[in-house]
């Protein structure tokens, strides 16, 4: 149920249309909570009729004009009722993670390389956190609304920086594998 309060977030930050939604979550929401243009599309429709959200009065309906959304009374009650509410931290799943596990036992053909390509994405996505970081709290940013959107960025940086140091470590370890590593090849 995220994906719904992720937009009234971004609209109760800005009234948007449904594609300035799309490029808002492409460039900020987007790195920690994804969502297609579809699925924006289809949430704005189900928050406008459960009396979340509406589209901004004053507008008239002109064909390929864009509809934009605000939040509603009702939209920003339903938003801090789920930011209050308590939440289990979510299990990790995590496909590379899986992949080692099952080449201990087929063997490890491939998942170097993949390996060394993770490194190298999670290298440059850290080293964009890193400028945005740069560019967007300078020192003396400390307002509120600032420090809480530095600290999910900074959950960003760390979980890269962590990524990075695994892959790392992965890779060293993977140099000291005899032959083709693990596994039942290996038998």
């Amino acid at each position: 149920m995220s994906l719904p309060h992720a937009i009234l977030t971004a609209l109760v930050e800005k009234p948007s249309s449904g594609l300035e939604l799309t490029r808002r979550f492409d460039r900020s929401i987007g790195y920690f909570w994804s969502a297609t243009h579809q699925q924006i599309y289809r949430e704005l429709g189900k928050l406008e009729t459960e009396g979340l959200i509406r589209e901004l009065p004053g507008r008239q309906p002109v064909r390929g004009q864009k509809k934009s959304y605000e939040v509603l009374p009702a939209g920003r009650e339903e938003l801090a009722r789920w930011t209050a509410a308590p939440q289990d931290p979510r299990p990790l799943r995590d496909t590379m993670l899986l992949r080692l596990r099952a080449a201990a036992v087929v063997g490890t053909a491939g998942v170097e390389d993949d390996l060394r390509r993770h490194l190298d994405l999670h290298e440059r996505q850290l080293a964009e956190y890193r400028e945005i970081e740069e560019r967007d709290f300078p020192p003396g940013r400390d307002g509120a609304e600032d420090r809480l959107r530095h600290l999910v960025l900074r959950a960003g940086i760390d979980l890269e920086t962590f990524w990075t140091g695994w892959l790392r470590h992965a890779l060293a370890e993977f140099a000291e594998l005899p032959g083709d590593g693990a596994g039942a090849q290996n038998r």
